[in-house]
């Protein structure tokens, strides 16, 4: 990922935490984008990435695709680790639990092109970009069924 572009999504996120939600939920590209609060799990130190998001009925959608990049991004290991996690849409803010899919999930292509809609096809782009396959993380409000 560019630098400059790193850090737009930089400034982004801190404007989305620092406004209280107020601005930040439609800026970027005008995707709907959620902040996903987790805890580091080497550190145990909260961390939050704003992410852009679809829907998937009660579900919240987001894909660690880390723009392409051989690595995956951070936040996935961490709710990997502890999959209790919140998001933040706009100014409310939900408790969820995380479940990464993968290519062998009988909903993952179907979700994957949720998200990949919301994100005008940059996800196929990016997914072209590694040989890792990209996860779709399936957020679920916390008490709902699966």
């Amino acid at each position: 990922m560019s630098s400059v572009f790193a850090k737009v999504l930089q400034v982004h996120q801190w404007v989305y935490e620092n406004s209280g939600g107020v601005v930040g939920h439609r800026v970027l590209f005008g995707n709907p984008t959620l902040l996903l609060r987790t805890v580091g799990r080497q550190t145990g130190q909260a961390r939050t990435s704003a992410l852009t998001y679809g829907r998937d009925g009660a579900d919240y959608l987001v894909t660690a695709s880390n723009g392409g990049s051989p690595r995956p991004p951070g936040w996935l290991a961490n709710v990997k680790a502890k999959p209790e996690c919140e998001i933040q849409i706009g100014r409310r803010k939900v408790p969820v639990v995380a479940r990464p899919t993968y290519p062998d999930d009988s909903d993952y292509a179907r979700r994957f092109a949720i998200v990949d809609k919301v994100n005008k096809g940059r996800y196929s782009a990016y997914q072209k970009m590694t040989k890792r396959p990209i996860p779709v993380v399936v957020l679920t409000p916390a008490g709902q069924s699966r």
